[in-house]
């Protein structure tokens, strides 16, 4: 029986993804991993270097994911916006992941910083804005679309109503809200070579 290095390392990435959703960064433990994905701690090592590596490889690997999922749209930052609200309601535990980022290890890693600067870029050069109101319009799309996890708890009362009307709602409301905010921001008065 010949070894697949390949399938290891997808295994280790699939159980290390498991565990961070289910405990985040500071909880994870690799021996857990290990054994989740039938693999010794050492392969950890060998494959990622350290925990801090395996979670960085874990969360480009779901983003990466995301991204083919919901393709950047520069024209329409509110259209993505409520598509990667779609995704992230479908994939909770990818949510739950960049929460404990967020939380656990706040700072943005060189991977993070490029993929926004470059979608930066494309919406500043797509309504002739500045980098920085470009960057402020995009996140605005980013934050909007991950406030699915603050109304979850409300959306799934029972005593809230029909669960599904009441995303629909959330999800009509953040793209209206991302398309009034980013067009005053890149389109409306003062929006040229703002920077």
């Amino acid at each position: 029986m010949s070894y697949d290095s390949s399938a290891t390392r997808a295994r280790l990435l699939t159980a290390a993804y498991d565990e961070f959703v289910r405990v985040g960064f500071a909880g994870a433990r690799v021996d857990r991993i290990a054994t989740a994905a039938s693999a010794n701690k050492q392969a950890i090592y060998a494959y990622f270097g350290s925990k801090e590596a395996l979670f960085d490889a874990v969360l480009a690997d779901r983003l990466r994911v995301l991204a083919d999922v919901v393709p950047f749209t520069p024209d329409d930052l509110a259209a993505y916006s409520g598509a990667l609200f779609d995704a992230l309601t479908a994939d909770p535990g990818l949510q739950r992941l960049t929460q404990w980022k967020m939380l656990e290890r706040p700072e943005a890693s060189d991977q993070e910083r490029e993929a926004h600067l470059s979608k930066a870029a494309a919406v500043a050069e797509r309504y002739g804005v500045g980098v920085p109101v470009a960057m402020d319009a995009m996140m605005i799309a980013l934050a909007a679309a991950q406030s699915w996890n603050m109304t979850a708890s409300v959306i799934r009362d029972p005593l809230a109503g029909d669960p599904g009307k009441r995303i629909a709602g959330h999800r009509a409301a953040i793209v209206a809200a991302v398309a009034a905010a980013t067009t005053a921001l890149l389109e409306g008065p003062g929006a040229d070579g703002r920077e």
